[in-house]
């Protein structure tokens, strides 16, 4: 999981100013970080279980991706108002009530013997996700002075996402080996540990004077979102034509659409829709949806072929996919000084354009049973290295251009858009598994892969054209 700088303060220092690290800054950067660390560690963890817990309480694929975009759209639809809130009532309060919420939501998980309620837990997971990961980015930026101190924390804390993340891989394979509940029962002492030492370590700040909250917009979009991908998900066994389906897809588009028209006229909306009359803005926007639409649904196609059909156990899967993240962990930290020099168009390029290497050599390559090292291995190589440049380059090319006061709104709304635009993405691919007959070879899988290889391909299209139209003579 990413995190959101949709709670950036208001005020910073003037000019930097150097900053003695205490032990206690230390110790605040160590829970940010470990929360950070335990988002990450989550996800991951629980996508290597998917099989196993498809298989113990009877879910079907349909089932298994509500699993993973109930969390995602929790998270992907509050991610805006929780920056929003942490301003209102306080980032400590905010972020310690989350966190906990978070620990108690992954205790239930652990226990239940009930599908729906398992998928219940990973939705308020999403939702307290939403609120911790901006408040925890705002606590760094207050906490650490613009300058140097704030530079080396950011560093720190953003590699702790990536490597949680590549954590997750291998415990959640060993884990699995045990038990796929462990996979929701390990990060509850952990947010507990993370709870009480947050406690004793991080400041109190004050609320905010003045401001209000766009609940109208956030109900509206989230609930909007969630019937979208239901719907789509439902559409195969019912039909297109069936009149719930209609139905509900008209009901979503209304949802949608209010909160649209909410934005316009709420005093404190949760997105001025006149940031995206920016070309750039909304390249980057898009962009995020190709990163993070093809790169989930991919990962989650992968634990269904590789354990169901290939019989991988859950280790030897983790330790395919790991590549992936270990280039992302390890190569994000120098991608800023690529953009730097080469500027965000064409790391864009070249990150769409691994993506769709990557997608298109597994596609030419697997056949029945598919070679680590001749399929495997490269296909997760490049991705890995379309993720590491996609990732900061959209997030560098979200935010320029746009006024001080709206960085945190212009990073949130990217950051958005790849968590809701993924779950779109993941219930489409659902729904082609679903009429494939996934789960007996590799054909069933086919319209998968196409279709994450062609939203790479428009994402590579979206950043090409511009820069070609650039070099044409006037």
């Amino acid at each position: 999981m990413t995190i959101s700088e949709a709670a950036l303060p208001a005020a910073a220092p003037a000019t930097p100013v150097d900053q003695r690290w205490t032990p206690r800054l230390w110790g605040v950067l160590a829970v940010l970080c470990a929360v950070l660390f335990l988002d990450g560690l989550d996800v991951s963890m629980v996508g290597v279980a998917l099989p196993s817990i498809g298989t113990e309480l009877g879910l079907s694929t349909t089932s298994l991706q509500w699993i993973v975009n109930g969390y995602v759209l929790g998270y992907g639809g509050l991610l805006l108002l929780g920056g929003r809130t942490a301003d209102l009532l306080g980032r400590r309060k905010v972020f310690l009530i989350a966190l906990a919420v978070f620990a108690v939501a992954s205790l239930v998980g652990g226990l239940v013997d009930d599908g729906t309620l398992l998928i219940a837990t990973r939705f308020v997971k999403g939702l307290a996700a939403a609120f911790t990961a901006p408040t925890a980015l705002s606590i760094l930026t207050t906490t650490f002075h613009e300058g140097p101190a704030r530079n080396r924390a950011l560093s720190v804390f953003s590699v702790f996402g990536a490597s949680g993340y590549s954590s997750g891989l291998i415990l959640g394979g060993l884990l699995t080996s045990f038990g796929w509940r462990w996979t929701f029962l390990i990060p509850v002492p952990l947010a507990i540990g993370a709870l009480v030492a947050g406690m004793a370590l991080i400041p109190r700040d004050r609320p905010a004077a003045g401001g209000g909250h766009d609940l109208v917009g956030a109900a509206t979009l989230t609930s909007g979102m969630l019937l979208a991908v239901y719907t789509v998900v439902s559409a195969p066994d019912r039909g297109w034509t069936d009149p719930l389906t209609l139905g509900s897809l008209l009901l979503s588009v209304a949802l949608l659409a209010g909160f649209v028209v909410t934005e316009k006229r709420v005093r404190h909306p949760l997105i001025r829709l006149g940031i995206l009359r920016t070309g750039t803005v909304i390249r980057a926007n898009l962009s995020m949806i190709a990163l993070f639409g093809s790169y989930l649904s991919f990962q989650f196609m992968m634990t269904l072929y590789l354990q169901n059909v290939l019989h991988w156990s859950p280790l030897r899967m983790a330790l395919a996919l790991l590549p992936a993240g270990l280039l992302v962990a390890f190569g994000s930290p120098f991608v800023g000084r690529l953009i730097d020099r080469y500027g965000t168009p064409r790391l864009l390029i070249s990150s769409m354009t691994s993506l769709l290497l990557g997608y298109a050599w597994f596609l030419l390559t697997a056949g029945n049973a598919p070679h680590y090292a001749v399929t495997v291995l490269p296909t997760m190589l490049l991705l890995g290295g379309g993720f590491a440049f996609g990732f900061s380059s959209i997030m560098a090319q979200a935010t320029q251009g746009i006024a001080d006061s709206e960085q945190g709104l212009a990073s949130g709304l990217v950051q958005t858009s790849g968590q809701v635009g993924a779950a779109l993405v993941l219930a489409v691919l659902t729904a082609l598994l679903t009429n494939g007959g996934a789960g007996t070879d590799f054909s069933g899988f086919h319209p998968g892969v196409n279709l994450v290889t062609g939203v790479a391909l428009v994402g590579l299209l979206l950043n090409l054209v511009p820069l070609l139209n650039r070099r044409r003579p006037a």
